[in-house]
C-alpha cells in the first residue's frame, strides 16, 4: 500500500530504476540547502596512481575534497607491488590534500581489511557500523593535517 499524505498531496515510491533527472533534483535540492548554511563546498576528485615500468596501473587510491576534507573512498595496490605503495599512494593524496587547503583526511575500511595500516599512518577510529557487512564490521578513520608553513617574507 503506498504512503500517501492527502494533505500534502504527496506520495512516496520507492524505485530501482530512476531517472537521472529525477535523482538530479534531489542532488541539487540538498547542494542548495547545504549551501545556503555552509558555503560551496568545493569539489574536487582527487585521483593518484601507482604505475609499473610500461606505464600500467598497478595501484590507485581514489577519492575527493568537500568542505576542506579529503575523502579516501578507495585504496587498492596489486599484491606484486605491495610494501610501501600503498603508503607512497596515501602520502601523496595528502600532499595533494594539504597544498588544496584541507584540514584532514577521512575513510572507512572493513576490519578484514587495512585498519591496522591506516592507524600507523596516523589516522585514528571515529566510528564502527558493527555488522556491515554481515558478520563484520566497519571502521571510519581521519587524520588531520599538519596546517600549510606561512608564506616566507622572501613570497
Amino acid at each position: 500500500m503506498p504512503d500517501t499524505d492527502s494533505r500534502t498531496q504527496t506520495r512516496v515510491t520507492v524505485e530501482r530504476e530512476p531517472r537521472h533527472e529525477e535523482v538530479a533534483v534531489v542532488l541539487a535540492g540538498l547542494r542548495a540547502f547545504n549551501v545556503e548554511r555552509i558555503g560551496d563546498m568545493g569539489f574536487e576528485p582527487v585521483t593518484v596512481f601507482l604505475r609499473d615500468g610500461d606505464d600500467r596501473v598497478v595501484g590507485g587510491l581514489l577519492g575527493e575534497i568537500r568542505w576542506r576534507w579529503l575523502y579516501v573512498s578507495k585504496l587498492w595496490v596489486r599484491e606484486a607491488h605491495r610494501g610501501g605503495a600503498g603508503s607512497r599512494l596515501m602520502a601523496a593524496a595528502e600532499q595533494h590534500a594539504a597544498a588544496h587547503g584541507c584540514i584532514g583526511v577521512f575513510l572507512d575500511t572493513f576490519e578484514f581489511q587495512a585498519r591496522p595500516f591506516y592507524e600507523r599512518l596516523g589516522y585514528e577510529v571515529f566510528g564502527t557500523l558493527e555488522g556491515y557487512p554481515p558478520g563484520y564490521r566497519q571502521y571510519y578513520l581521519a587524520k588531520r593535517l599538519a596546517p600549510p608553513p606561512p608564506p616566507s617574507p622572501n613570497d
